[in-house]
């Protein structure tokens, strides 16, 4: 099943990530996808989607759906690093996976932001994506 990064959400003092199943009348309610569990966000909660979110690099910002599909190809069936990992580690896979990522505006807590996503896609989704470009000309 391809997984539609404009439902998967990054929520403000939460840790993981979720997949917004409906609108509630005091908010959304989302199923964190490591558990699986449901809970109702309120409406005054931060909560971004990863479709739109995008790194900046030296030419122009990338969406985050195309890190992802880069860190894959990279990295293959591998998870990527830990979140934990050393700084060098990170540096070194996202100028494997991306080496035109703007140094001076893409930080290591960025990065270790990006792997977490990654590796909780990677074994709770998929990291097969829904054409989002495709469907924004319909």
């Amino acid at each position: 099943m391809k997984t539609d990064l404009r439902k998967v959400l990054s929520i403000s003092g939460q840790s993981g990530l979720f997949l917004y199943v409906s609108q509630a009348t005091q908010g959304a309610i989302v199923e964190a996808l490591q558990t699986k569990k449901r809970s109702c966000c309120p409406m005054n909660a931060r909560m971004t989607s990863l479709a739109d979110i995008s790194i900046y690099t030296d030419e122009e910002e990338v969406k985050l759906q195309d890190v992802f599909e880069k860190m894959h190809a990279h990295l293959g069936e591998n998870d990527a690093p830990s979140a934990k990992s050393d700084a060098k580690v990170l540096k070194a896979l996202f100028e494997e996976a991306l080496p035109t990522y703007d140094r001076d505006r893409f930080y290591v807590s960025h990065m270790k932001k990006v792997v977490e996503w990654y590796n909780i896609l990677k074994n709770h989704a998929s990291l097969d994506f829904e054409n989002l470009d495709a469907q924004e000309e319909e």
